[in-house]
């Protein structure tokens, strides 16, 4: 189901525009040059939701930067204004407000040293397993983009996905650290909620994750 349409929501990502990367394929390669440090280190968020993690991820890590996607509008102009609105201010983070099967138009090969997915659509129809983030070949797509030594961190609350996602990264990229409890687990201290981390955490659900690093 699709988010539902906000109130005045051109003239409110009209607003939010210095944090907002436009027209991301022609500037392929040099979508870091919109940092004001251009050398620092870039990590990737898919699907930021409401923006609450990758603003505190911002926040904690100055020194590095942040792009966050989001496809749907709707949503993102919820993390754009909570960017726009922190304090201290965030130089280091904007958004991409496209889809990822257009990452390889938008980054050139071995540019980002980490990617994050959390709370991902599942897509419980067996036929559609191509559609899950984590399916093998979005991964090979992600494994390029990575520096060698480059990280990809995942979480979901879905056992299902949890689990199918487990046999995508042996074959694509090898886990170092996985756990079907993370807040219970040696990765609980480091970890940043998102909001629906938050949620399913308020109603007893384990969190599944999987860290996984680009070995060549």
């Amino acid at each position: 189901m699709r988010p539902r349409k906000k109130t005045n929501l051109i003239p409110r990502l009209n607003a939010c525009a210095s944090m907002i990367l436009s027209n991301p394929t022609a500037q392929k390669g040099r979508l870091r040059e919109a940092f004001p440090n251009p050398s620092a280190p870039l990590h990737l968020e898919i699907g930021c939701g409401k923006g609450a993690f990758i603003c505190q991820l911002a926040q904690r890590n100055p020194d590095i930067n942040f792009i966050a996607m989001e496809r749907e509008p709707n949503v993102a102009v919820i993390a754009v204004e909570r960017a726009m609105r922190a304090e201290p201010p965030l130089p280091n983070l904007r958004f991409l407000l496209d889809d990822a099967e257009k990452l390889p138009e938008m980054f050139e090969p071995e540019e980002l040293e980490r990617i994050y997915i959390n709370f991902c659509d599942p897509w419980h129809k067996r036929r559609q397993y191509k559609r899950r983030l984590t399916y093998r070949g979005n991964l090979e797509v992600y494994k390029k983009l990575l520096v060698p030594g480059g990280e990809l961190q995942f979480k979901t609350d879905n056992y299902m996905l949890y689990h199918f996602s487990t046999f995508e990264f042996a074959a694509v990229l090898p886990a170092y650290f996985t756990t079907t409890d993370l807040h219970n687990s040696e990765a609980a201290a480091s970890n940043i909620m998102t909001e629906y981390e938050t949620y399913f955490s308020n109603l007893g659900q384990p969190i599944y994750a999987i860290r996984a690093r680009r070995q060549d």
